[in-house]
């Protein structure tokens, strides 16, 4: 299988954060953008970085982007900028276009030209830091549409001592728990038959009315530190 080729446009603090954590996951990623100092920064962080000026619509033809598998397109507040990007990954052929969006209109119009996937980096992120400022026992967040999460929680109370199969806790909340996290060592898809300790960090999937169930017991159990 031969490795994919990722091109990030435009490397803000959310596009060099991708370009980079694509590279170090070992994928051939170029990171182009106008600013001569983010480029800098990033040269020896991705397989190749070039100072393009992004709204520069021959600069970008000239970039050979039928080359790349994915487009991550990550610019910032310049919304035509954006569509003109995606215009052009979309002619040239790109396979997957992956957008920055700030907002559900913005979304719209880059789904509408061609974006296969658009993403709210600003959102998200305050999705998951309002649930962390909301309960010290929820360690992160990840929504995955508006009914699921994945969400890290320390073990109640309650449920110390008690095995998964004991719990029941696929039939009483409806949630699954995809690993057990001791210390440094993880315990992924546990046995039902694992009894949680004081302290495991669990890791689990469910219906987000469920897991708030399960965090407001927690708050009332392991109270506030």
């Amino acid at each position: 299988m031969s490795m994919k080729q990722y091109i990030v446009i435009g490397c803000g603090r959310f596009g060099a954060s991708v370009a980079s954590t694509m590279h170090l996951l070992g994928h051939q990623v170029m990171a182009i953008d106008k600013n001569e100092d983010i480029i800098q920064n990033l040269s020896d962080k991705v397989t190749h970085a070039a100072i393009v000026d992004v709204t520069d619509e021959q600069a970008l033809r000239s970039l050979g982007l039928s080359n790349f598998d994915v487009a991550i397109i990550a610019i910032g507040s310049d919304i035509r900028a954006s569509i003109m990007a995606t215009l052009i990954a979309k002619e040239m052929g790109v396979e997957e276009i992956i957008c920055k969006a700030k907002d559900e209109l913005q979304a719209k119009v880059l789904y509408k030209i061609g974006a296969d996937r658009v993403v709210f980096p600003e959102r998200d992120m305050g999705v998951r830091v309002a649930h962390n400022l909301v309960s010290n026992n929820i360690l992160d967040h990840i929504e995955l549409d508006p009914e699921y999460s994945i969400v890290e929680i320390v073990v109640p109370k309650k449920w110390v001592g008690k095995s998964l199969i004991e719990l029941e806790l696929r039939s009483r909340y409806e949630i699954t728990v995809l690993a057990i996290k001791s210390g440094k060592e993880i315990n992924v898809t546990p046995s039902p038959e694992e009894k949680l300790e004081g302290g495991n960090i669990l890791v689990i999937i469910g219906k987000n009315s469920s897991i708030r169930d399960i965090i407001n017991q927690n708050i009332e159990t392991v109270g506030r530190r």
